[in-house]
């Protein structure tokens, strides 16, 4: 089977058979602004149809599967939004990795950048464990919540601008519905610093009128109606970045350390 049937038992599954299926950026931007609650957004983000190309990709990959895990039972779905349902600290990605995320149903989990991302997480007080390997581990966020700009999986990690744009309704509409509590918004690389963007301006955050460039560390105070909001770029913990000395655990952790001191201040 080439990709998980929804309601069949994986671990913080959130859809059900009954879950509405997007099949294209028109039902996409419907059943983004008809969900009133996380769970029923997370559940429709999980079996979105939208995008033919991450569709056929996700599911093949779910299929012939990576060597070391051809025992393994891939996702082979897009990825919902996890965490905490009332978060300070945001956390936006890219999209998630064709043997990382689209294996274990989880963003940022079982793969290198993971490995990295999750282990300054629990240094820094947002994550419970210093790994997260697997959707029923026991890992979980304190405080904070991921997401991505796209939820499938995209071949050579490159999602079209127009797969980007179909996505967009699921970001914008998550960031609206965890609004009221979120104080800090981490970026992870360039990609995502330019898709959060317009997705916060049509959440309804206030925001300069011109974008500041993307860099490590760089903070761009916004606001959400009366509530300071502060925007962090981080560089993305990709192997290449980690591998060159680009980023480092002590950058990452000064980032999250950061995040997390302004996510709790006004707690």
């Amino acid at each position: 089977m080439s990709s998980v049937p929804p309601g069949s038992g994986w671990p913080g599954d959130p859809a059900c058979p009954d879950t509405p299926v997007a099949h294209d950026a028109h039902e996409v931007a419907k059943l983004a602004a008809e969900s009133r609650t996380l769970a029923e957004l997370t559940a429709r983000q999980s079996v979105c149809r939208a995008c033919p190309r991450l569709v056929e990709w996700r599911e093949e990959v779910a299929d012939v599967k990576r060597r070391a895990f051809a025992d393994e039972t891939y996702w082979g779905r897009p990825i919902a939004g996890w965490g905490d349902d009332a978060p300070h600290t945001l956390i936006v990605g890219l999209a998630p990795a064709a043997h990382g995320g689209n294996r274990t149903g989880r963003i940022f989990t079982g793969d290198r950048s993971g490995d990295w991302l999750f282990a300054s997480l629990h240094r820094t007080g947002l994550a419970a464990q210093e790994t997260s390997v697997h959707a029923g581990d026991g890992q979980r966020l304190i405080g904070a919540r991921m997401m991505a700009a796209v939820r499938c999986a995209p071949p050579a990690n490159k999602p079209t601008p127009e797969e980007r744009d179909t996505c967009f309704p699921w970001l914008s509409r998550e960031l609206a519905l965890v609004a009221g509590t979120t104080r800090v918004i981490v970026a992870l690389g360039g990609f995502a610093w330019q898709a959060v963007w317009p997705a916060l301006r049509e959440a309804g955050f206030t925001l300069p009128p011109r974008r500041p460039r993307f860099g490590h560390a760089v903070e761009v105070p916004i606001s959400h109606g009366a509530a300071p909001v502060t925007l962090i770029g981080c560089y993305h913990p990709s192997q290449q970045n980690t591998f060159t000395g680009r980023v480092t655990a002590d950058m990452l952790d000064a980032v999250f350390a950061r995040a997390a001191a302004l996510g709790t201040a006004t707690l």
